[in-house]
């Protein structure tokens, strides 16, 4: 009797206590949170700009004449002095001949006006010929001389056409395709052979507004400077993710353009395997602060209401709260926050969705950002 007593009682006490089981709540959603990122970094300020050659060059002809043969490969890399057309080149080599016939007889006269001029010059001291015939002979040796100079600098024309016939590369880079094809006829300064662009290095323009000009200016002059150049700069092109190519500013035009209310500045990069080519549209990343201590956390722990952003900060209980916060812009991945959070505060970096299922509570798992932040399929802007 006792024992089935003892039996009621226990399933009396089991079907109390099973609804308050029921009853209780869930535990509070554990989400990932973490400190935010505090380094000393140099904030980075974003143009799109394009590439250009550093030097550009059309190749022509320095004298007429009908092209004999071609010495290159269309799209070949040429270097300065390489030998690119030749002109036909026997009729100048003939007109060379000649004029070095003509330097020739003319030295003969200037031997013979010379002995004779020497000759009436000793008679004349003796009193044998009378000075009118010095005169004349000196005026006559004078006159070779002239004749011999002007025949020599027509010979030093005719020993440069020959040389121009043979036109080579007056630089180093890349050469486009022959425009004329051999057996044509290429008119003195006027028939377009090719072109050649010099591409290492390589020029990268790029424009910036009037706001970031003047606050790069007061930077530079904080620093002791008059402008940016020498500053390093790197650049991304479009189908990357990174700024890969490392260069330096090297040029800043001289005016705004009041069109546009915008002044060029321009990049140098070195470009030794010549990948990059002139054209080309790339994103530059060009130093926009002076290095100082900021906090910085992945876009993805920040939210958006309307124009307002702000983060979710857990507190000790596990209680989370809206940190309104103002931001800036990315540097290694990471957001800026330039104001709302000191460094201290631990944020949600994670599981945003699960922070309002757990009705204002959450069970942090604590992590460490690592000092440079890739989000998976996002691409730095």
């Amino acid at each position: 009797m006792r024992g089935i007593i003892m039996r009621v009682a226990l399933a009396a006490a089991l079907c109390v206590s099973a609804p308050l089981a029921a009853q209780q709540p869930p535990a509070p959603p554990p989400v990932p949170v973490a400190k935010p990122l505090v380094k000393e970094i140099v904030e980075l300020d974003e143009f799109t700009g394009r590439f250009d050659a550093s030097a550009f060059v059309e190749i022509r002809s320095r004298v007429d004449g009908y092209l004999e043969a071609v010495k290159f490969s269309d799209g070949a890399v040429v270097k300065e002095g390489d030998l690119l057309f030749v002109i036909d080149r026997r009729p100048y080599q003939a007109l060379l001949n000649q004029m070095q016939a003509s330097v020739a007889a003319q030295q003969t006269r200037v031997d013979f006006a010379k002995s004779d001029y020497e000759r009436y010059e000793r008679l004349a001291r003796t009193g044998a010929a009378p000075e009118r015939t010095v005169d004349e002979r000196r005026q006559a040796y004078l006159q070779a001389q002239a004749d011999i100079a002007a025949a020599r600098a027509t010979l030093e024309t005719a020993r440069l056409n020959l040389g121009f016939t043979e036109i080579r590369a007056p630089i180093s880079g890349r050469i486009s395709r022959k425009l004329v094809t051999e057996g044509n006829l290429v008119r003195q300064n006027e028939t377009l052979l090719t072109t050649i662009v010099q591409v290492d290095p390589i020029y990268f323009y790029f424009d910036i507004d009037e706001r970031s000009y003047l606050a790069y200016q007061r930077m530079a002059k904080s620093g002791g400077g008059t402008n940016g150049n020498g500053l390093p700069i790197r650049v991304m092109l479009t189908d990357e993710k990174t700024f890969t190519h490392p260069g330096v500013l090297d040029f800043t035009e001289n005016r705004v353009d009041a069109g546009t209310g915008t002044m060029r500045i321009r990049a140098v990069l070195g470009n030794k395997n010549l990948f990059l080519t002139p054209g080309l549209f790339g994103r530059i990343a060009v130093p926009g602060s002076p290095r100082y201590k900021a906090v910085m956390l992945p876009d993805e722990a920040i939210l958006t209401d309307l124009d307002r952003r702000f983060v979710y900060v857990v507190g000790p209980d596990g209680a989370v709260n809206q940190q309104p916060v103002r931001l800036g812009s990315r540097t290694d991945g990471y957001r800026i926050v330039r104001d709302g959070l000191t460094g201290e505060e631990t944020v949600v970096v994670g599981g945003l969705q699960r922070v309002r299922l757990g009705g204002g509570k959450v069970t942090p798992q604590m992590t460490e950002l690592p000092p440079v932040h890739a989000a998976p399929g996002a691409a730095p802007r």
